[in-house]
């Protein structure tokens, strides 16, 4: 039996499977607080130690909660952006155990897309 030499720019079956190595854990969560500015947001830690940012127009919200957001299932993360009259808002979640550098990624991507008015 005789097999194809395997083409340039294609991986063969081992290649394809080999294991990679992820990040896994909670990581540093001031990679995320460390984003925002005393000037255009606010910042309180409450008596469970979680900790709530707000944006000063009120339309971002970012809530850590290392213990889990109470009510939920192991919620570590919660963001929410407020919409308007005619386009809804979102929010999105994130376990406890998601890194922080993934949560502090999606958070810059967030900034970024925001503009003042």
């Amino acid at each position: 039996m005789t097999v194809a030499p395997v083409s340039p720019g294609f991986s063969t079956t081992v290649e394809a499977l080999r294991l990679r190595q992820w990040q896994l854990g909670p990581g540093e969560p001031t990679l995320v607080m460390d984003q925002f500015t005393a000037e255009d947001f606010h910042l309180v830690v409450d008596d469970r130690a979680d900790a709530h940012v707000n944006s000063a127009d009120g339309c971002f919200y970012l809530g850590w909660f290392p213990l889990g957001r109470p009510g939920t299932h192991g919620e570590g993360w919660k963001i929410a952006v407020t919409g308007t009259a005619k386009v809804p808002g979102y929010s999105v979640s994130f376990s406890v155990d998601t890194p922080a550098a993934v949560v502090a990624a999606a958070v810059a991507r967030i900034l970024e897309t925001s503009r003042r008015v």
